[in-house]
Parts: C-alpha cells; structure tokens; sequence
C-alpha cells in the first residue's frame, strides 16, 4: 500500500488567454506543493463547488455526487495515486454499505466531484517526491 499524504486546495488558477488551467495542492503539514494542469471546465466547476453556486440543473460533476449520494455511498476521499509521462491519476474513493468503492478518475474530476464537501485530498507520496515543488 502506498503511503498517502494529506493536501489541501491551495489554489485555482482560471486564465482567459490560455486552455490550461492550474490547479495547486499544498502538502497539510509541509512545505510541498504539486501543480496540475486541468481543463477549463474542470476548473470553473471546481470554483463554482467550492463557492457553493449551484446552477438551476445540476451540471456533470453535480450528476455523479448526486448519483453516489442516492445509491447510499458517501465520497471517503480522493487520492492522486499515481504519475505517467506527465499525466495524473486519481481515485474517488466511495464508501457504500461499509464497503470501500474505487473510482479511476481524472484528478480534476474527482477534485470536482469532492469540491465543496468535507472529503479529504491525499497525493502519494511517490507522486509528490517525482513532481512537488517546494516554495
């Protein structure tokens, strides 16, 4: 098992002139960052989680929280598990009828999905020790 460690959303960083948005996680009890390019999409739904706007109908990333939600599963965590040729992995980790579910996901999409609730960010630590950034 590999060891996670705990992040927190650091920042979004939305830009009009490019396709490539970042997000930034920083280590919770540390000095490491990790930088992750995402979609444009992805990131205003991100934002617009974390603010708590919700649109009138609910929009792709609201539809799989909705979804988990009404089948009794709770999002557990998410977990940027893992680095190849520089594109991210990640898992939503889904807990229904005490058993822990495994999502394969986009890290911008989990991170989505998560926003706005109490869900827990974990990279591993393989991950942070190939592509963190340190101030």
């Amino acid at each position: 098992m590999a060891i996670e460690v705990r992040m927190d959303l650091a920042q979004i960083r939305i830009s009009d002139v490019t396709e490539q948005q970042i997000i930034v996680l920083r280590e919770r009890n540390g000095n490491r960052y990790l930088h992750i390019v995402i979609g444009l999409p992805e990131a205003v739904a991100i934002q617009r989680r974390i603010k708590g706007e919700m649109p009138q109908r609910p929009l792709t990333h609201d539809l799989l929280a909705n979804t988990i939600e009404q089948l009794s599963g709770e999002i557990e965590k998410v977990v940027i598990s893992d680095l190849h040729e520089h594109t991210f992995f990640a898992r939503l980790i889904v807990r229904r009828a005490g058993e822990l579910i495994e999502i394969d996901s986009r890290p911008s999409d989990a991170i989505a999905v998560a926003a706005g609730l109490v869900v827990p960010l974990y990279v591993a630590e393989h991950v942070l020790k190939e592509a963190a950034q340190t101030p």
